[in-house]
């Protein structure tokens, strides 16, 4: 029997175990009395170790992620940790990629690190089979787990979201009512962030009565090139005389290209081809003309995390998921009468609440 045993019989994290261990009383009667009833029940003895792991000496977060270069995960590292600084937690990073096999190794190295808990950054986490997320299940039975815009229902889990998929299906009817019927998707990976981006897309079309046409929805390798590949591939799909007067793209260095194909190619924006970001990052404002682009809260998201985690660890009730509205900035690549610096705003979703 170890710490370990202990946090997963009572129903709380390490970092839980080792507060009451050590008298520290930011916990709640409830939770002390439930893990001092496992510990008296197991006989257990905590070592020296075991008792080094509370709060008073470890407080630390891990945060995985699985790109850190990446604009979005950038952000959200920089709320994350100042976050959690102020409230007296350290965070470790780990930078994981997005394979199966890389989460899981990236979960596996914090776990052996002994953080208190772990805050996995991104959709790319939840895989769209039950057996690709076990690995979630099994690191939340020893720590609270938060997932940044994924979801995953199971204990210790906690999520916080933006909805995707009202938030594109807004972006994409937007586009609609300006005149626009041959509307580009173009995404870097369809994780599920991307696919709740793809149905919304798919519902816009169909509720203003235009066809799906695969052809309209295309893939750009994500590296560095990013811009350029747009380019290629606009250039590219003209050539082959695919149709198109706009494009609602799942990030906003995807919307970027799409610009610079336009001014490229003289045509005229948003009258030839009007343009949708994600993200509303600061790309957007750097951009001539500026980009209509999808704030999707991020944070809000952060500070939920950080509020949530903090709770759990301090043995407190948590709410598990909660999904955030996404709100659209429209700027003048959809809407010609928006100069530069003048933009506004469009809030769309209403937030869901889900239990705790």
């Amino acid at each position: 029997m170890n710490i370990y045993d202990i946090s997963s019989r009572a129903g709380v994290s390490i970092a839980t175990v080792s507060r009451v261990l050590n008298q520290n009383p930011h916990v709640s009667a409830e939770t002390r009395e439930r893990v001092l009833r496992v510990i008296a029940d197991s006989g257990y003895v905590p070592n020296a170790f075991a008792r080094g792991l509370g709060l008073n000496t470890m407080r630390t977060i891990g945060l995985l992620s699985p790109d850190a270069s990446d604009g979005y995960q950038a952000a959200a590292l920089n709320y994350l940790e100042s976050s959690f600084r102020e409230q007296g937690y350290d965070c470790l990073l780990i930078c994981s990629g997005t394979s199966l096999a890389a989460r899981k190794a990236g979960v596996e190295n914090l776990k052996g690190r002994h953080v208190d808990g772990m805050v996995l950054m991104g959709s790319s986490f939840v895989g769209e089979r039950p057996e690709e997320n076990i690995y979630l299940r099994e690191a939340a039975e020893g720590m609270p787990v938060a997932l940044l815009n994924g979801e995953f229902d199971a204990p210790g889990v906690y999520s916080a979201l933006c909805d995707d998929e009202k938030a594109a299906r807004e972006a994409v009817r937007h586009l609609i009512e300006g005149g626009k019927r041959r509307i580009l998707h173009l995404y870097h990976a369809m994780n599920s962030s991307g696919r709740r981006k793809l149905r919304g897309y798919q519902a816009a079309l169909k509720e203003a009565g235009i066809s799906y046409d695969e052809a309209l929805v295309r893939s750009v390798e994500k590296d560095r090139k990013s811009i350029d590949h747009v380019m290629k591939m606009l250039r590219d799909m003209e050539a082959e005389g695919t149709r198109f007067d706009a494009a609602f793209c799942s990030e906003d260095i995807l919307a970027v290209g799409a610009v610079k194909y336009a001014l490229s190619r003289g045509k005229r924006i948003p009258g030839d081809l009007a343009v949708v970001g994600y993200n509303n990052s600061l790309l957007c404002r750097c951009c001539e003309p500026e980009i209509t682009s999808v704030d999707n809260q991020l944070r809000a998201l952060c500070d939920h995390i950080v509020r949530t985690m903090t709770a759990a660890l301090e043995g407190e009730a948590a709410q598990r998921s909660r999904t955030f509205a996404g709100r659209l900035v429209i700027r003048a690549s959809t809407d010609g009468r928006a100069g530069s610096g003048l933009n506004t705003v469009k809030k769309h979703s209403q937030e869901r609440k889900d239990g705790v």
